[in-house]
């Protein structure tokens, strides 16, 4: 039941951030040093040694500000950090433990070191155990990165993070509310969704946060909701049999003859062993044979001359000389038929003026 009693609370103003998380101070641990020793300790892979090994003096000046002590051990390949008497905040060993963590999967020092600090929270996600394929997991590992880092630059200035691919995980950090916003992007782009909905979901978010109106309201009216298209809808198989042309029995199909029952009937089945070996490598001999011919004919392609392929000018030029060739042969054709009727026109004159002549002589005789 609420409680009814309403008194004036001076000091609970409107100004006072009631989310904002304080600063722990050394002032603020009473109880003094701890009753027991914190340790943790990670692996790391052999080529960051050089660089650890550089980095190691700006990462311990960081943590004795904490009251945490830190090995590394090149030979064993670990990093361990763990609290000491000076030690005045308990979280800090956690915070030390996630420092480690980072430099591990190659996130920069200075940008590691950033862990240690309140309203900052790391997360490393696993991707290769979500994806089988080798070839399937690399494409989309790459979708995450996009063109020139086009795709992880924008998810980092929405959620506003540090992200970095590295191998099979992916570091994360910032504030608790990005991380949750990126592991979501991550975990999806692994499962096939690409990124660019989520980033175009967040910039809308980010629109839509700075009106004040919209703050008691729903945002769904205004988020794009993407449907997953199926590719294929068919209920049906490839191959439909019309069973309506099949005529009912109602006893089943026969079974299927075993290899035994096919070797009784083609006989193989009583012959000796001697004879099944034989029958066997004249078997094989016969699939040489075939193999080594196809081989021959193969072989023989390369020699067999290639059919010359005239170019399209030549080709051209042969027809131009051939339709040439036919034109004179019929204006030949065509005056050979015209000198042979202006020869039989010319007997007939001939004829003609010899039999007048004929008639004059005998009328000059009379």
């Amino acid at each position: 039941m609420p409680s009814t009693y309403k008194k004036d609370k001076p000091w609970d103003t409107d100004d006072i951030d009631k989310w904002k998380i304080e600063e722990f101070k050394p002032d603020h641990n009473v109880a003094g040093s701890f009753a027991e020793e914190s340790s943790f300790m990670t692996l790391f892979p052999k080529y960051r040694e050089v660089y650890l090994k550089e980095a190691w003096p700006a990462v311990t000046l960081a943590l004795e500000k904490q009251g945490i002590a830190c090995t590394l051990d090149l030979v064993e390949g670990s990093m361990t950090v763990k609290t000491t008497r000076k030690t005045w905040d308990p979280a800090s060993i956690l915070k030390a433990r996630d420092l480690i963590k980072l430099l591990a999967r190659s996130v920069p020092a200075s940008q590691a070191m950033k862990i240690l600090q309140d309203d900052v929270a790391c997360d490393i996600i696993k991707i290769r155990n979500q994806v089988r394929n080798k070839e399937r997991f690399v494409k989309r590992r790459q979708r995450i990165l996009g063109p020139n880092g086009s795709t992880l630059k924008a998810l980092e200035l929405l959620t506003d993070t540090y992200i970095l691919v590295q191998g099979n995980t992916v570091a994360v950090m910032g504030p608790f509310k990005g991380l949750k916003e990126v592991r979501r992007v991550v975990d999806d782009c692994m499962a096939n969704i690409h990124p660019i909905y989520y980033i175009k979901e967040l910039m809308i978010k980010r629109e839509l946060a700075k009106d004040p109106t919209l703050v008691n309201e729903s945002w769904d009216r205004f988020l794009p909701n993407f449907k997953k298209r199926t590719l294929s809808k068919r209920r049906v198989p490839h191959t439909v049999t019309d069973k309506s042309k099949k005529i009912y029995t109602p006893f089943p199909p026969a079974p299927e003859k075993s290899k035994v029952d096919m070797q009784i009937e083609s006989g193989e089945y009583f012959l000796s062993k001697e004879a099944k070996d034989r029958a066997q490598k004249e078997e094989v001999v016969e699939r040489q044979r075939v193999k080594r011919e196809e081989k021959m004919r193969e072989r023989e392609k390369d020699f067999i001359a290639p059919e010359e392929q005239l170019p399209a000018d030549a080709e051209e030029e042969k027809k131009r000389k051939k339709e040439k060739k036919e034109k004179k042969k019929r204006k030949r054709e065509t005056e050979a038929e015209a000198d042979g009727d202006n020869a039989a026109e010319r007997k007939e004159k001939k004829k003609k003026r010899k039999s007048k002549s004929k008639e004059v002589s005998s009328d000059a005789e009379e």
